[in-house]
């Protein structure tokens, strides 16, 4: 999730002026930019010198936790890579400066450290930043006893054992959630994934766009499972954090049915948007609770509890509009929401997927028609089924490593048109390598933990920290 921004003060006065958030975030192919966010758990190292922690627990916010590393990685560089953000008083977030400029670092709820990457002109460049960013990470990580692995649920920890960052955002959350899902404080604290961030050069190809990455997105949920694990156990999935989303908030996540459409457009999508229930406003640093109330009654200037005398801005609406957690999200670019975190080989696969579809021309008019074969109604089912079944998930007759070969065949032909080398001289397609060994029958990230810990670990889960970690 995001770290506050700055509030565009604009007085917002009608829906018809929210259409021009989206319009004016159109971006002609040659400024097309790929942004990767990552998500890891942290956790206390087995041999730190600290004998009152528990080994492979979650670090808190403080003493030597994440509020620690925070202050580490501001002071990185002399105070000229970072820009501290702060939280009633807190430290819960870094902005990029210098070499950094474009990127950020966040904290999830529980502490999940995030690096939100700059927006970037080849996968060759978001490699060499997942590269920096793990190195700038151990090293801080290392003095506070610290390490941290990228998977998609916490395998160990009970809900109550995650800690709380002192985050206001969250604590609004916190008390929402368990209205409107059973699962809303996992998905919270327990979950970590990673997203692809893509831009579009029109209306019409961000629709293009969406039809396409929503349809496929239970396919990377299969080919990037990679939470098998509950409180210790196999937990009978392939990924659990999949299964989260099930029952979060179903208001605002999943495949809403209308975005298939082939009138989906902006204002579709803001007449749907402000009728999801509000989490928060911020004014004057400080972030008021209005959980439940109505946008659409606010903007119309019916009363709204906690918004007396307040008038909504564009700043608020782009505030919205990071409450929904629909699996393909639409802001100023497109979020691909569906895959669990994991080895950076994976999470570095998972941006190329989806570069190689949606960038190249004729790449995403092949995707379109294979998206076309089935029916919208036929992929939501589709994302019911994959948290458990993962890759054998029925499919058209077959299961889905059938429909993986094919998509990665686009999406190859798409990295290799776009033509982008490396300083080596290789294109982007080599990153898709890892994903045409699991369509050709390997083991996802997922069956290759569980084998693991039926073998090597025997039956102890806690491998799993020390062979993941980055």
């Amino acid at each position: 999730m995001s770290n506050p921004g700055d509030l565009n003060d604009t007085r917002l006065q009608s829906c018809a002026q929210l259409v021009s958030v989206f319009a004016d975030a159109v971006k002609p192919r040659a400024h097309w930019r790929i942004g990767t966010e990552h998500e890891k758990f942290g956790f206390v190292l087995p041999d730190d010198a600290d004998s009152g922690r528990t080994p492979f627990a979650p670090p808190p916010y403080a003493p030597r936790g994440i509020g620690d590393l925070l202050g580490a990685f501001d002071a990185q560089g002399d105070g000229e890579r970072w820009s501290g953000i702060v939280d009633q008083g807190h430290l819960i977030g870094l902005k990029g400066i210098g070499p950094r400029k474009g990127g950020s670092i966040s904290l999830e709820p529980a502490g999940q450290f995030e690096l939100s990457g700059a927006p970037l002109a080849s996968l060759h460049d978001t490699r060499a930043e997942m590269a920096q960013h793990f190195d700038d990470l151990r090293s801080p990580a290392a003095a506070l006893g610290l390490g941290f692995a990228p998977l998609g649920f916490q395998p160990l920890s009970t809900q109550a054992a995650m800690p709380i960052m002192p985050k206001s955002r969250y604590a609004i959350m916190r008390a929402y959630m368990p209205k409107v899902g059973t699962r809303g404080l996992d998905m919270m604290t327990r979950t970590c994934t990673v997203q692809v961030n893509l831009d579009y050069g029109s209306e019409a190809d961000m629709r293009r766009k969406m039809r396409v990455s929503l349809a496929l997105q239970p396919l990377a949920t299969a080919l990037f499972a990679n939470s098998p694990f509950y409180e210790g156990a196999p937990n009978g999935l392939m990924s659990n954090r999949a299964q989260v989303w099930t029952d979060t908030d179903n208001q605002r996540s999943g495949m809403p049915r209308f975005f298939f459409d082939e009138d989906f457009g902006f204002e579709r999508y803001i007449d749907w948007l402000i009728d999801v229930p509000m989490y928060f406003v911020m004014r004057d640093g400080r972030m008021i609770d209005v959980a439940g109330r109505s946008f659409r009654d606010w903007l119309a200037g019916r009363p709204q509890p906690g918004l007396e005398g307040l008038t909504p801005t564009i700043g608020d609406f782009e505030d919205h509009m990071t409450t929904v957690f629909t699996d393909v999200r639409l802001k100023q670019f497109l979020e691909m929401r569906g895959a669990d975190a994991g080895s950076p080989e994976m999470m570095l696969a998972q941006s190329a997927l989806w570069v190689g579809l949606l960038y190249d021309d004729a790449a995403l008019t092949a995707a379109e028609a294979l998206v076309r074969e089935s029916a919208p109604e036929d992929y939501i089912a589709l994302r019911a089924a994959v948290p458990a079944q993962g890759m054998g998930a029925a499919w058209q007759g077959g299961t889905l490593r059938a429909l993986a070969g094919r998509v990665l065949a686009i999406a190859r032909d798409g990295l290799r048109a776009r033509a982008v080398r490396s300083d080596t001289g290789a294109d982007e397609s080599a990153y898709l390598d890892p994903l045409d060994a699991i369509a050709a029958g390997g083991p996802t990230q997922a069956e290759h933990w569980l084998s693991r810990f039926s073998t090597a670990w025997d039956g102890d889960v806690r491998p799993i920290f020390t062979e993941a970690a980055v």
